[in-house]
């Protein structure tokens, strides 16, 4: 009974999160544009600091007719939000926050695992794009399955260069044995792994694919209401998950300059902020990739960073051991 309670409080931890921080996500990503663009719009639901923009998006999309295309596959078109949602979910399952198997399940394979499941969530924006009866939708669905494919591998480089260093490909055991040094000469890894998520989920810079001056809006044009809107939370899921991610491979996780023992969640909370706060930062600051341009950073730039800091990992394990 006691381990059926366990994992019951570990799973309505993680789905509480999953509810509550893409909100958050999107929330802030609101009040940080506005800031640094100065608008208007977003800071003034609600009075103070625009408090209420988020509840007012939520009933915006809640009043949206729901319509479905009349010549689209009505069960994909219904079905394609959830499949580009839920992986996110599985997948912050196995991250773990703090010491002491905070985690809502500890995998061996844990790396593979996320990555792999964090992959599926293209197939929503697939049958999005067919099902939806609409040539650009479908056009729209197929650049993003090819963003999809040209910026996997660079991410699973820069991932399996952290796993080389630490020798286990659980996530845990990554940052059980993550020392601070570890940071300078992991860093190129660290950047290649931020940019391919950035570039998986369709963020800015690398938004071509739902750009309103490439293809309408993808995968995305036929879709409306609260339907429209679990694409966005997609996103924002993403964003929490992609920046979790990284705090874990990259920056030790729950380590922190002191109290890592009884504030290690607070260390991974606050490197996920700051991550995602870099990840809003971009969206205002860089302009938007040509198609070309996004090709040839994957594989010409990123994919030869990735191996390069693959073979500097495979160099100092060999210097260390010796």
């Amino acid at each position: 009974m006691s381990d059926a309670l366990d994992i019951a409080v570990r799973l309505a931890a993680v789905f509480v999160v999953f509810l509550v921080f893409p909100l958050v996500i999107g929330q802030t990503e609101h009040k940080v544009m506005a800031h640094m663009q100065g608008r208007l719009g977003p800071m003034y639901a609600g009075g103070f600091h625009g408090w209420a923009q988020l509840v007012a998006d939520g009933v915006k999309f809640a009043q949206k007719e729901d319509i479905v295309p009349a010549g689209a596959d009505r069960r994909i078109f219904q079905l394609a939000p959830a499949v580009a949602l839920l992986p996110y979910l599985l997948v912050l399952v196995a991250i773990p926050i703090g010491p002491h198997n905070a985690v809502g399940q500890a995998l061996d394979a844990g790396i593979f695992f996320v990555l792999a499941v964090m992959g599926v969530g293209v197939l929503g924006s697939l049958m999005a794009g067919w099902a939806s009866a609409n040539k650009f939708s479908l056009l729209g669905g197929l650049r993003t399955a090819a963003q999809l494919l040209a910026y996997e591998l660079p991410m699973l480089l820069a991932a399996a260069s952290v796993a080389m260093a630490a020798g286990t490909l659980s996530l845990p055991g990554i940052i059980e044995a993550f020392h601070w040094w570890w940071v300078p000469w992991q860093m190129v890894g660290g950047v290649v792994f931020f940019t391919a998520g950035l570039a998986e989920l369709q963020r800015p810079p690398f938004d071509m694919p739902v750009a309103d001056s490439e293809i309408i809006f993808g995968a995305y044009t036929e879709y409306t209401g609260l339907r429209f809107a679990l694409f966005l939370l997609a996103e924002y899921a993403g964003i929490v998950v992609l920046c979790a991610l990284t705090s874990v491979l990259f920056l030790g996780g729950w380590h922190g300059p002191f109290g890592a023992e009884g504030l290690g969640w607070l260390w991974t909370l606050v490197k996920t902020v700051i991550l995602a706060f870099v990840v809003i930062w971009l969206r205002v600051t860089y302009p938007r990739l040509r198609e070309d341009q996004l090709q040839k950073l994957a594989w010409t730039v990123l994919i030869p960073l990735a191996l390069a800091q693959i073979a500097l990992t495979g160099v100092v394990k060999v210097v260390i051991s010796s």
